[in-house]
Order: structure tokens, then C-alpha cells, then sequence
């Protein structure tokens, strides 16, 4: 049996607060549009930049209330690590006409955006949801992993 692995680590702005909804069923899902920017010096060395929009789904499932965390905590502008699984979907609208999504599907969510001390810190801490939260209750920051913007990996040869 050969192994395969679907992971994406985003880490990126969100655009506009989230959307959760209810399910027929009851769950809870919420959606999120993350932009991710890469700056680069172009040949006549002017600096330059592309944004990517990526559709994050958030879902209350498996104890992981990550819709219950972006409803709560999330607000457009909020600076996000998002890491889950892509999926594509298709289907058939009223038209006829066949459409196509590419979707991140969440397995954890860092709040990197700083947030006021007090009550609001400390109502943080309670609905962890698969969402890493320092020790003294307040999210990680990305002043403590500064290896993980660096762009200067873009000379890879893949």
C-alpha cells in the first residue's frame, strides 16, 4: 500500500469576517476567504507582489469547534494559521453549467492577531477547538517563529 499525504499550511490575512451557518443536521460550518501575499524584486528591480484567496472551511466536528472559534473570535483583517487538507468540488448550478471550487478544509486554526488583555484574553483560553493557545492564554505570535515568513526560500528547484 503506497502512502500519499494532502496537507497546506496557510498563514495569511482573513478578507471579511467569517460565515458560519447551521446544517440541516445540525452542524455547525463556517467559511473564511484567507489571502496569502509573496513580495519578490523583479528583474528591472522593481518590487512587486501577488495576493492568492483561498475558501477555508471551518467545521464543529470531533470535538474541534473551529466554527464556534471563527463566529466568536474571528473578524475580518485578523492575521490567521490555517492548517487542514485541500479538496475540489464540483457541480451542476440551475444553469447547467458545471462548477468548480478549490477548498481548504481545516484541521487547525492559530488566532495570530494580538488581542487585549483581560476578560477577552482570558474567555479566549476556554474554547481551545484545536486552536493553539499559549499557556498564559493568549494566541502564539508569529514574532516567535520569524522563520516561518521568510520568502527567501523561493530559489527551490520544484
Amino acid at each position: 500500500m503506497s502512502r500519499s499525504l494532502n496537507k497546506v499550511m496557510l498563514i495569511g490575512n482573513l478578507g471579511a469576517d467569517p460565515e458560519v451557518r447551521s446544517t440541516n443536521n445540525g452542524g455547525r460550518v463556517a467559511n473564511l476567504s484567507l489571502a496569502t501575499s509573496r513580495q519578490w524584486t523583479g528583474a528591472g528591480g522593481e518590487r512587486q507582489e501577488k495576493t492568492e484567496w483561498h475558501r477555508v472551511i471551518c467545521w464543529n466536528n470531533k470535538g474541534a469547534q473551529l466554527a464556534d472559534l471563527a463566529e466568536k473570535y474571528m473578524k475580518k483583517g485578523d492575521k490567521l494559521y490555517v492548517e487542514g487538507r485541500v479538496e475540489y468540488r464540483t457541480w451542476e448550478d440551475r444553469e447547467k453549467q458545471t462548477r468548480y471550487v478549490t477548498e481548504i478544509i481545516a484541521r487547525e486554526v492559530i488566532l495570530l492577531s494580538p488581542r487585549g488583555s483581560g476578560e477577552a484574553g482570558a474567555e479566549f483560553a476556554r474554547p481551545r477547538a484545536a486552536a493553539k493557545v499559549a499557556p498564559e492564554g493568549k494566541p502564539e505570535s508569529l514574532d516567535a517563529f520569524p522563520e516561518a515568513l521568510d520568502e527567501e526560500d523561493d530559489d527551490l528547484p520544484f
